[in-house]
């Protein structure tokens, strides 16, 4: 899933190619990704993209009083054009769920955009509203941790009274926007915090070392990600991660055996030296099984 790092790179690539730039057409290909139907897509047509910003995990491009809002959720993504061919696409089950193609600044081919989701679970959200927060999911957001919302204070304050696991709590979009499962298991890793810990349980030592870990964990994957290609950014997380997705690999810090602990629908990898003592997490997955 592309989380803060991720999109913050698909915000400045698109704020530098987008703004300035008049929308030829739009073709929604997908309208089960659709979520909004007023204003329609079709009044972004001739509109001219004028900004890009980030909300959270939340793509937002301006043009005028629209903004243009896209979701990627876990397998969307963002391909740029330089050359978009002028026939519209054609629908079906594959992947593309919106085109956007940008008029000729001077002779064919236009330049554009597609928005793609693969996999068969669809859960890519696009919206065209005139003001951001009409988006539920935006309006719920949680301070972002790279603004200057989020002080050592600020974040010991979010954390008090939480009585969940600390993982459940960083993923929390309502109570910090951005950070998804991948960068969630870095940033404990880095903190050398157990998944399962309890917030509330944290020391204040604790809690100055996780929100140390959790600004330069995201700072670092923002800056190995900048100027990169739209098309490289998927793999730059993948080979940057130290944890998240290394099940069975050594640990870059101590050299243990990285572990997994599975849920329905997602699962967490950590470093039992570094973050538990040494001991194994209980895999609840596995644990079902043995019963």
């Amino acid at each position: 899933m592309p989380e803060l790092p991720e999109v913050e790179s698909l915000t400045r690539f698109l704020a530098e190619h987008l703004v300035g730039r008049e929308v030829d057409r739009v073709f929604p290909v997908s309208v089960a990704a659709l979520k909004t139907y007023d204003p329609p897509l079709t009044a972004l047509e001739g509109a001219e993209f004028d900004g890009a910003r980030r909300h959270g995990k939340f793509l937002d491009l301006r043009a005028g009083d629209l903004h243009l809002v896209i979701h990627l959720a876990r397998a969307g993504w963002v391909r740029w054009s330089e050359s978009m061919a002028p026939e519209p696409p054609r629908p079906g089950k594959g992947p593309l769920a919106l085109r956007v193609r940008l008029a000729p600044r001077t002779d064919p081919p236009a330049a554009g955009f597609d928005v793609t989701e693969a996999g068969t679970q669809k859960h890519l959200a696009i919206y065209l509203v005139r003001d951001p927060q009409e988006v539920p999911g935006i309006a719920r957001l949680g301070p972002d941790p790279l603004s200057g919302e989020v002080t050592p204070e600020s974040f010991a304050a979010l954390l008090a009274g939480e009585r969940r696991q600390i993982k459940g709590v960083l993923r929390d979009q309502s109570v910090l926007a951005g950070i998804g499962n991948a960068y969630s298991d870095e940033i404990l890793h880095a903190a050398r915090l157990s998944p399962f810990k309890l917030a509330t349980k944290l020391s204040e030592e604790e809690t100055a070392e996780l929100y140390a870990a959790m600004h330069s964990t995201l700072a670092e994957a923002v800056e190995r990600a900048h100027g990169l290609p739209l098309r490289d950014l998927k793999a730059e997380k993948k080979s940057g991660l130290r944890v998240h997705g290394r099940t069975g690999e050594p640990c870059p810090v101590c050299g243990d055996t990285i572990r997994e602990v599975s849920f329905a629908d997602s699962s967490l990898q950590y470093c039992p030296t570094c973050q538990t003592g040494g001991k194994p997490l209980a895999d609840r997955r596995l644990s079902r099984l043995l019963k």
